[in-house]
């Protein structure tokens, strides 16, 4: 496999792993705050405008219950995350072609690509940790929906969401790292 197909293959790959993690990500989140989708997530992405549930809340204080949340979460997981896949993908890509051929690039590529997903997951999780040990007694200046009833575990998924994202970056620039070392230690068994 040549070098461009192998890049076009994981631009192919990146968005889909990417969406991944965001679905498996958000399944996670809405277990310990189904709050944070009904009264924020499904509003922010508009599910309710996909005809797949309802406002039982009020225009003022929304509160959209799904037929399938976690169809719904599902959605708002992938929707969230797909694009961040992508531009990880384009970079890790065109750093990829740094190797010797398609097959060293797909292989070299992909597992940095995990590696990432991994880190991002590490530090999302401190997040969660770093929520409710620190947010929880220190709000956060983050608008609250009114008719929230269990603010703790809204605060939890909040921060594990912004340090997914966070940890996303942590995670391609080791991987980034990792790409050029693998490259580097080719080169040397040469």
């Amino acid at each position: 496999m040549n070098k461009p197909i192998t890049l076009i293959l994981i631009l192919i790959i990146a968005p889909i792993l990417g969406g991944i993690y965001g679905i498996v990500h958000d399944q996670i989140t809405y277990t310990i705050s189904n709050e944070y989708y009904t009264k924020f997530k499904f509003i922010q992405f508009g599910l309710n405008d996909w005809g797949m549930g309802e406002n039982i809340g009020t225009i003022g204080d929304p509160e959209i219950i799904l037929y399938n949340p976690r169809y719904g979460a599902s959605i708002v997981g992938f929707l969230a995350t797909w694009w961040v896949g992508m531009t990880i993908g384009v970079i890790l890509g065109l750093i990829g072609l740094i190797h010797r051929n398609g097959k060293e690039m797909f292989k070299i590529t992909i597992k940095a690509f995990l590696i990432t997903i991994g880190i991002a997951l590490l530090v999302g999780t401190i997040g969660l940790i770093y929520g409710k040990l620190v947010l929880v007694n220190n709000s956060p200046n983050w608008i609250f929906p009114n008719n929230l009833v269990n603010r703790t575990n809204f605060i939890m998924v909040g921060s594990m969401h912004n340090f997914s994202y966070f940890g996303g970056l942590i995670g391609l620039l080791i991987s980034i790292f990792y790409s050029i070392r693998q490259k580097k230690k080719a080169h040397n068994t040469m």
